[in-house]
């Protein structure tokens, strides 16, 4: 079943590489007490992924923190050396927190996961954007495959 406004972000706990190597965190500390703007891309250096989808919500952090945002996430079914190698490439630094799935464990527990292996991609993210306030989904976009609409960090700026 897909997340839904209203319902609490699962409980999970994710690997990612941290300033002093491989690090864990849950969600529930993740979201907890924060309202994050939490936005996942099918795969890192993809070319929507890469030329639009991760430079707008880089582009429009300092608004949407003006706004309330605390945390900005960028959720992928990627392992953690591939989110530093695609950070490190678009320079994100501390805007973003890269957030790697590589085992689609909160993807899936969102209700949120597409086959891409037409593609040879396997399981991977939808592209969606959502506010979560203390864990609870406030707003939720969901892209229609192949489209950039609603997942923006425009669009996640005008939700707030």
């Amino acid at each position: 079943m897909t997340i839904k406004v209203g319902d609490r972000i699962p409980s999970v706990t994710l690997k990612y590489l941290g300033k002093e190597g491989m690090a864990e965190i849950n969600t529930d500390d993740l979201f907890k007490g924060k309202t994050v703007a939490l936005f996942a891309v099918p795969g890192a250096f993809t070319p929507t992924c890469s030329a639009k989808h991760l430079p707008s919500f880089v582009n429009n952090a300092e608004a949407l923190k003006a706004k309330g945002v605390d945390t900005i996430a960028c959720l992928a079914v990627n392992d953690p050396f591939v989110m530093k190698a695609w950070a490190d490439r678009n320079e994100v630094g501390e805007t973003v927190f890269m957030l790697p799935d590589g085992n689609a464990t909160l993807t899936k527990a969102l209700g949120l996961e597409m086959d891409g292996s037409g593609y040879g991609l396997g399981t991977r993210s939808q592209r969606f954007a959502l506010i979560a306030k203390d864990g609870v989904v406030t707003h939720l976009g969901v892209e229609k495959p192949g489209a950039f609409e609603v997942s923006s960090g425009e669009a996640i700026l005008a939700a707030l």
